[in-house]
């Protein structure tokens, strides 16, 4: 019951800092796009993924910092939490090293030699190139403190800190606005300058509030040996996931150009926002997973997977419904004039993004067993095929929707590896599994989708006919997944803790 609590209570304040992100990126993107113009703002989207190309080395190690502190904070061991802490902060030095590396040898050539970029801006993909560099950098050294704040489960400063970072990103959005100086260049800059104050905000939180991580060299060859074994396994993982997005967006510039580039930045943008939603839920219910776990608690363990797998595709799927159903309307809200393919593209990314946010609480099942190495290998190969398929369609179709078609079609066959490997790792019920999560999601889908094709709404405004559509979806998406889509324990707290709400209300008033 504490638990649970703690997740409600953190998950409520990462929604907050939710609807001001989403509201601020939204905005921003949309401001942006307009200031920049297409051309720049494609050639933003495909040189910044260059720079990201990089990150599988980061996000390996993220994954391992992550599990680690979870799971020394579970055994409550603060001995061990502080040499894990330090072990993870100088490995991630090394990585930023390595890569900057790399990004100032096999990236800026490859940025200057291979991409299909405008030749009269050469100058100005350079200076966004270096300057996308260092802003990368900063985020390597910064992610042990991050994990901390999340395995601490201090939401209400992640919220908080998260709220000013976007209300700086409207300050960005207004000096590339009212500054006249070349805009693509201006806004790496400022980019960068965010990116600096942000992470010395949260260095300095972690440095005044916990103990372990003011910095003291750890030299314990089998910490080490642990860290990288981990991060090794799911180097190859993150390989694939990256293969798959930032890879992804230079067939599309090989291919098209960095017009098409811009409809796959937006969709990104989209992808984003929407994403936030059951990112918040999820991060507020990894570290319990991973603790239970510690604990020798297998069984919560496993209860708490099985419901944020469920509960992350309702959340999700509330959302999208309705961005799906009216998305030539969105659009043309939002950005007035969309590239070509934008439209199809935020469509095909977002069954894609439902698809995988039933497979989040699972991979954090499987990090927190330790054992990844098959886990990886056999999860990985099937993501990096992205790549090679995706080449050789678009090879004899030329059709830039072939991506997000890959894409999915990848989605779904991971969720079923997934699923199998939490048999063997953490002897998870398929039947169960599918009874209890995926037949449910797969019934509200059907509601939803048969439903929708009977909403018709028909004014003289266009604004009204949107608001009455989505109000009428999501209306209906709620009373399904209330009736059919929680079990009867959770409909009966759900049901309780609504009674209870009221019952104060009345007693205030």
């Amino acid at each position: 019951m504490s638990a649970n609590k703690t997740i409600a209570k953190n998950t409520a304040f990462l929604y907050i800092r939710m609807l001001v992100t989403m509201a601020v990126t939204l905005y921003t993107s949309r401001v942006i796009l307009n200031t920049l113009g297409v051309e720049d703002y494609g050639t933003y989207s495909i040189v910044g993924g260059i720079v990201t190309m990089f990150s599988f080395f980061n996000s390996a190690m993220t994954s391992a910092t992550n599990r680690f502190l979870a799971f020394d904070i579970g055994k409550n061991d603060l001995v061990q939490l502080k040499k894990t802490f330090n072990a993870t902060l100088n490995i991630h030095i090394v990585i930023a090293l390595l890569i900057f590396l790399l990004a100032e040898t096999v990236g800026l050539w490859f940025v200057n030699y291979r991409l299909n970029l405008p030749l009269h801006r050469m100058n100005a993909v350079n200076w966004v190139y270096q300057f996308s560099v260092f802003t990368f950098l900063l985020g390597i050294i910064q992610v042990p403190y991050d994990a901390l704040i999340v395995a601490r489960e201090k939401m209400s400063i992640y919220a908080y800190m998260s709220i000013a970072e976007v209300v700086l990103k409207l300050l960005v959005v207004y000096l590339l606005v009212v500054f006249d100086y070349d805009k693509l260049i201006f806004y790496a800059v400022l980019l960068f300058l965010l990116s600096f104050i942000t992470r010395s905000v949260h260095k300095i939180y972690c440095k005044v509030n916990f103990e372990e991580s003011k910095y003291q060299f750890y030299y314990e060859k089998e910490l080490y040996k642990k860290l990288l074994s981990f991060s090794g396994w799911s180097l190859f993982g993150n390989l694939a996931a990256v293969a798959r997005g930032q890879g992804s967006n230079i067939l599309l510039n090989i291919f098209f150009g960095t017009v098409v580039n811009a409809a796959y930045g937006i969709s990104m943008q989209v992808q984003s926002a929407v994403q936030v939603f059951v990112t918040n839920f999820q991060m507020a219910v990894n570290p319990q997973i991973i603790k239970h776990y510690s604990a020798g608690n297998k069984e919560q363990s496993l209860k708490l997977i099985f419901q944020s797998s469920k509960f992350s595709y309702f959340l999700m799927f509330l959302i999208v419904s309705p961005i799906i159903y009216n998305i030539d309307f969105v659009l043309g809200l939002w950005l007035k004039t969309p590239p070509n393919y934008t439209s199809s593209f935020v469509v095909m990314c977002l069954v894609g993004v439902l698809i995988d946010c039933i497979s989040g609480p699972l991979m954090i099942g499987a990090q927190a067993t330790g054992n990844i190495k098959w886990y990886q290998m056999v999860l990985g190969s099937f993501i990096f095929l992205c790549l090679p398929i995706s080449y050789l369609l678009l090879r004899i179709y030329y059709d830039p929707k072939i991506i997000f078609y890959v894409i999915i079609g990848v989605n779904a066959i991971s969720l079923i590896g997934r699923v199998l490997f939490l048999k063997y790792l953490l002897d998870l019920n398929i039947y169960e599994f599918i009874h209890k999560v995926m037949k449910k999601i797969f019934v509200i889908t059907l509601i939803t989708f048969t439903a929708s094709q009977f909403i018709t709404v028909y004014t003289l405004n266009p604004y009204v006919d949107f608001c009455l559509k989505s109000l009428g979806l999501t209306v209906l998406n709620l009373v399904s997944i209330f009736a059919v889509g929680l079990s009867d324990n959770e409909r009966n707290f759900v049901l309780s803790f609504a009674k209870a709400r009221v019952k104060k209300l009345s007693v205030k008033m």
